[in-house]
């Protein structure tokens, strides 16, 4: 290395003389000069130790009051009529306020107002509009009303739809290719407004779930129960097929002209909704984002031409009335959500269950909410960097994938899982939860092999399902890639939830036996049996002779997902099925499976209120995806499966509701449309700085009354992550050690060449002409 500078500077010319480098400090050998400078070059490397070098986020957000999270799939839609995805709703959850929401802390899960005033009021009618008794039986219902009080003086979110002039006209109701010519984002709007929040406002969000360019995935099942939406649809997308023919694309659809029978303002807090028969279920509806108001001016202002182009629209910039706002959306970057500074306010529960007190889950009771000021939300598609960076303090909670689980969970001689000793002294605690969920392989039923839609009929197709079955050991996939963490379906109703059944009376007899008192998969030799008399004997196609080759869709985020498909792979090869995977990312696979292009799928349900109607509509012929726009993905359909469910849905629990979905189930087992999966049980993270933690599963509007000790945060972030400098230093040392011979012969050669230069010259002279 240079330790003094060149002789010539290319700025003052040949001749120029550059300073002595103030490092360079003179003495009688070149040896001496190594010693006095590599304590400065030490001295700066240390001095560049004061923060951790691997933080991977802004130098000013240190010791600030932000949740930092992270996220693998990018949303595709925050417009709540159309969201219907556990990471959008990760966001969506913290911006709009449906009328009500679960208490945060009680179990059973219970609903309580929150833009509402108090529970709504539920009144049942005859055919004749006479009033009946909340217990009256659901055959005498003819339709019920819904009436919902909403608290004044709540404002929604400050945003450039509501900004006016001072004449009161809207500044940006009305923009050219002029206006837009600066803007490229939602915050290049100079301008910003507000006002309060109204009853037509909720009104007007169930309207959209009718509107013809918007495709709710409840619209199916909620056109079955809002009186008046399924003819509200056809009215709307008359009138937008003239104004296309009229005006062209992009003219604006003002839903405020057409009234909807099923939902209408009585006052300006006030809104009622009629619902067919009686639903008991609708009280949990109204607890989604599918149901939080919307305000006209932000459809009109996103409907104006030249906006949607640039991704400023309601699937990109939410506008809503909750604890948070989305302040930057990048998804393949970050997204970033900060308070609202027009949140109404709230308080954190003041009671919930006897061991939540000793769990310090009490210790702000009564205190304003939100806690947090901001959430960062990073965007990780691989889960060894994601788990990395949780060790490392930046992450503050995380889940625990199938490589990292024995390094963060132990089990106990009882076979509960509790948190390793090294998890332990770093204060990361585990909480558990058993998931409202299934996750699933499902069959498109309009696929011509896998559901009968083919020349070989329905039967082979059934046969050949219940084959693959029998054939993929899920419990020997809970083993490897869930580290226990699951439990074998045996059909749609998780755990926990009415309609389940455990136990002998609750294994699926298509796959299991019941032997010395648990249930024991089927031996693959019945799944061959099944096969061959499907058509396809060992494999083979009966009629073509050619191997059966199947296709399974799939949403893969890295590396770690190639284990568990080689895995499935080799389940079908139990039977010499051919499995061909199609990797795709999460919105092109929801694609797929909106138009039914895949044949086999990998699919999940969380539920979205505690009732075994949530998962069994999944099923329902009438909302299946293909032409229907529902979350029937499979695209089954049995007539007595349908007439079952249309009698079961609005039932309350009972013993012959009970009847009613055993029947279902069965119907389920033998017809295999879905290939059953598990019931996950869920296992999180958290670092000690991250309070008020309780797992929800049904609440997703938790942010609001999570605690962050940024001080404690930055402290271990300093301890964990400190730079490990010496052999960097010694990587030096050897370099300058190793060096010095070199050195030390240059400079001999330098010095002699030196001084035979200084040596007196002979000059040679002729004698003179």
């Amino acid at each position: 290395m240079l330790i003094e500078p060149l002789n010539r500077s290319p700025l003052l010319g040949d001749g120029g003389r550059v300073p002595v480098h103030p490092l360079a400090v003179e003495a009688g050998s070149t040896i001496s000069r190594f010693p006095s400078y590599l304590p400065l070059v030490l001295a700066v490397l240390m001095c560049a130790c004061s923060g951790p070098w691997n933080n991977p986020y802004r130098e000013s957000e240190a010791g600030k009051n932000i949740l930092y999270g992270a996220f693998a799939e990018r949303p595709k839609h925050l417009d709540p009529v159309q969201s219907y995805s556990s990471n959008e709703i990760l966001i969506t959850a913290q911006i709009y306020e449906p009328p009500l929401q679960y208490h945060y802390l009680k179990r059973p899960y219970e609903l309580i107002p929150s833009s509402a005033e108090k529970m709504p009021l539920v009144q049942h009618f005859d055919q004749k509009g006479a009033r009946l008794g909340d217990d009256a039986d659901a055959s005498r219902v003819a339709f019920t009303i819904y009436e919902i009080s909403i608290k004044p003086g709540i404002r929604f979110q400050p945003h450039p739809a509501f900004a006016r002039d001072q004449q009161g006209g809207f500044l940006y109701h009305d923009m050219g290719k002029t206006d837009l010519a600066d803007i490229y984002k939602l915050g290049d709007f100079s301008h910003m407004g507000s006002r309060e929040l109204t009853a037509e406002d909720y009104v007007f969000q169930i309207k959209r779930l009718a509107h013809p360019r918007l495709h709710s995935p409840i619209f199916g099942l909620m056109s079955d129960y809002i009186s008046g939406l399924k003819e509200y649809a056809a009215t709307l997308r008359a009138v937008d097929e003239a104004q296309f023919r009229e005006q062209g694309s992009g003219a604006y659809l003002d839903l405020n002209n057409y009234p909807l029978e099923g939902a209408e303002a009585v006052d300006r807090y006030t809104y009622r909704i009629k619902i067919k028969g009686k639903y008991p279920q609708f009280k949990y509806w109204l607890a989604m984002p599918f149901f939080a108001p919307i305000p006209w001016e932000a459809e009109r202002f996103y409907n104006q031409k030249g906006l949607a182009e640039k991704n400023i629209n309601l699937d990109w910039y939410p506008v809503g009335t909750g604890p948070y706002m989305l302040a930057e959306n990048d998804p393949n970057r970050v997204m970033i959500l900060e308070q609202n500074p027009n949140f109404h306010g709230e308080s954190y529960p003041s009671e919930g269950m006897p061991e939540d007190a000793q769990a310090d889950l009490l210790k702000d009771a009564g205190k304003p909410l939100p806690f947090v000021d901001k959430i960062v939300y990073s965007r990780e598609r691989e889960s060894i960097p994601r788990w990395n960076k949780f060790l490392q303090g930046y992450y503050d909670a995380s889940n625990i994938g199938s490589d990292s689980f024995d390094q963060a969970v132990q089990l106990t001689g009882q076979g509960e899982a509790t948190i390793t000793e090294a998890m332990r002294e770093q204060g990361i605690r585990l909480e558990t939860a058993v998931a409202a969920s299934t996750n699933y392989m499902g069959f498109n039923m309009l696929d011509p092999v896998v559901g009968g839609a083919g020349k070989r009929g329905r039967e082979s197709a059934r046969k050949l399902r219940q084959a693959i079955s029998i054939a993929v050991d899920y419990e020997e996939y809970v083993s490897i890639f869930a580290n226990g963490r699951g439990i074998p379906a045996q059909g749609p109703i998780a755990p926990g939830i009415a309609g389940h059944r455990d136990g002998k009376e609750g294994i699926n007899p298509v796959v299991y036996d019941w032997v010395n008192g648990r249930a024991r998969r089927k031996p693959i030799e019945a799944a061959r049996k099944l096969l061959a008399e499907a058509g396809y004997p060992d494999g083979m196609d009966a009629r073509t002779g050619a191997p059966l080759v199947l296709y399974f869709d799939v949403t893969t985020r890295g590396t770690e997902d190639k284990s568990s498909l080689d895995w499935m792979r080799k389940q079908f090869r139990k039977l010499n099925i051919q499995l061909v995977v199609r990797n795709t990312d999460y919105n092109r696979f929801q694609d797929k499976i909106r138009k039914g292009n895949a044949q086999i799928f990998e699919w999940g349900w969380n539920a979205d209120y505690p009732d075994p109607e949530n998962f069994l509509f999944l099923l329902h012929g009438p909302q299946q995806k293909v032409g229907q726009e529902g979350e029937n993905a499979a695209n089954y359909s049995n007539p007595e499966y349908n007439r079952l469910f249309e009698q079961m849905k609005n039932m309350e629990n009972s013993p012959e509701r009970q009847k009613i979905i055993d029947r279902m189930v069965t119907i389920l087992r033998h017809d295999a449309p879905w290939l059953w999966g598990y019931h996950p049980k869920d296992y999180g993270l958290y670092h000690a700085w991250y309070g008020n933690v309780k797992p929800n599963r049904m609440s997703n509007n938790n942010a609001k009354y999570f605690r962050i000790d940024a001080g404690l945060r930055e402290q271990k972030r300093a301890e964990w992550n400190k730079p490990v400098l010496w052999p960097v230093i010694a990587g030096l040392i050897v370099l300058i050690v190793g060096l010095l011979p070199a050195a030390v012969i240059y400079r001999r050669r330098e010095r002699g060449t030196g001084i035979a230069n200084t040596e007196p010259k002979h000059e040679t002279g002729g004698s003179p002409a």
